[in-house]
């Protein structure tokens, strides 16, 4: 892969505002007293305080908000579906069109990196219990960093070589670049949260802890029972993001792709195979546009890159003999309607499953493997939250039920007397 086409995958893709433009944009907030925007947040993130925070050039303030109620608060500037939660909320959608809040909140925590804020910070004196943390995606991270600031030691492993998990390994830089994620990260350790990567822990391994989360996400792989699904150059969205962010310069992604879903990971991988040097690369979905989950910025900026998206089409058969040639469709509604695709390379973003977790802990699962924890208790000293218990949501849902989780379990820890 050439210099240029690296940069072209790893380049941020939309701007963020200046001083400026931050100063304008925060202007237009009405200052609500019962701020629609904040209850819109799942993760309690509070817009309206930091939009506040930065109309009145206190962006250290603005900062310290997002970062005590949303400790990834800067991946989540960069992937939250603002325009169906706080934006949508918005009061000035009845006048013209709502605050641009993740912009906003992208601002605030970008200067918290310039001028080396320190915004959190872990109480001195360490309480007795010692808490592991499995996995070191969103919900974990945030559960971590709740226990951290209420005092306790925490040690999160994680199997692979990095923290972050679906933020590092599972979506393209050009929407989320890794520096962002790593200042997040930061935030964590420096609350003194401890980290063993390349580290597959199960229950034995976890015996002597005083408590356990459980926030592993969902990583298996979820491909469809039709022909051809054994041949070279199929992959699953996860495996597929996963090789392009760890290989680097050693993957190739083909020159004729194909990904089938509409969700924001179906326009990842078209975005990752056509940055990483791809000629052809098309979307197709079963539904239409409409129905798509995926935000519709994202289907633009797909759009403006030359991705081709085709509805109305589902995957019938994986055409080739040892690696794939084509792809016949089939209509999803219109049962007689017939396509066929060539392409050397298809990524099937249509969700993920679960791997096994009770090998890990002791937990109920459901039929599809997803751990049982109402309020994220999951029975006796374990807890869970984040995909492996809602089958996979957003980055800001992770967050929320990351939080809740923690909550569950300084309440078990206090009653327990841990001091």
């Amino acid at each position: 892969m050439s210099k240029v086409v690296k940069a072209k995958y790893t380049a941020e893709a939309v701007a963020g505002f200046t001083h400026r433009t931050a100063m304008e944009e925060a202007a237009r907030c009405l200052l609500c007293h019962d701020a629609p925007c904040s209850q819109g947040c799942p993760a309690g993130t509070d817009p309206a305080k930091f939009i506040r925070s930065i109309r009145f050039r206190n962006v250290k303030g603005a900062a310290e908000t997002i970062r005590e109620n949303n400790i990834l608060g800067g991946s989540c500037a960069r992937v939250c579906p603002y325009d169906k939660l706080c934006e949508e909320a918005c009061s000035r959608c009845g006048i013209d069109k709502p605050i641009e809040i993740g912009k906003l909140q992208r601002y605030a925590v970008e200067q918290e990196k310039v001028f080396k804020m320190k915004t959190l910070e872990a109480p001195a004196k360490k309480k007795a219990a010692d808490i592991a943390c499995v996995g070191a995606g969103p919900a974990s991270l945030a559960c971590a960093a709740e226990l951290a600031k209420a005092g306790y030691k925490v040690t999160v492993f994680e199997k692979e070589a990095k923290a972050g998990g679906v933020l590092t390994y599972g979506i393209t830089p050009s929407r989320l670049p890794q520096a962002v994620v790593d200042q997040d990260i930061a935030q964590v350790k420096g609350l003194g949260v401890k980290f063993e990567f390349n580290k597959e822990v199960k229950a034995a391994d976890l015996a002597d802890c005083d408590a356990v989360f459980v926030g592993t996400g969902l990583w298996g792989a979820n491909l469809p029972k039709i022909e051809g699904t054994d041949l070279d150059g199929v992959y699953s969205a996860v495996d597929f993001l996963k090789n392009a962010r760890i290989k680097k310069d050693d993957f190739d992604p083909g020159r004729k792709v194909l990904v089938v879903g509409g969700g924001d990971v179906a326009v990842d991988c078209a975005v990752t195979a056509k940055l990483l040097g791809a000629d052809d690369v098309k979307i197709v979905y079963r539904r239409t546009l409409e129905e798509a989950p995926g935000n519709m910025t994202e289907f633009h900026y797909a759009l403006s890159l030359g991705i081709g998206i085709t509805t109305g089409m589902a995957p019938a058969a994986i055409k080739g003999s040892k690696k794939v040639s084509a792809v016949e469709f089939s209509g999803f509604r219109d049962k007689e309607a017939k396509l066929e695709l060539s392409a050397d390379t298809i990524v099937f973003a249509t969700g993920q499953t679960a791997e096994d977790m009770t090998e890990v802990a002791p937990v109920k699962v459901t039929e599809k493997g997803y751990i049982k924890a109402p309020k994220g208790k999951a029975g006796a000293k374990y807890f869970a939250a984040g995909d492996i218990v809602n089958g996979g949501k957003t980055v800001v849902e992770a967050v929320a039920a990351g939080k809740e989780a923690a909550a569950s379990m300084i309440a078990y820890l206090e009653k327990k007397g841990v001091k």
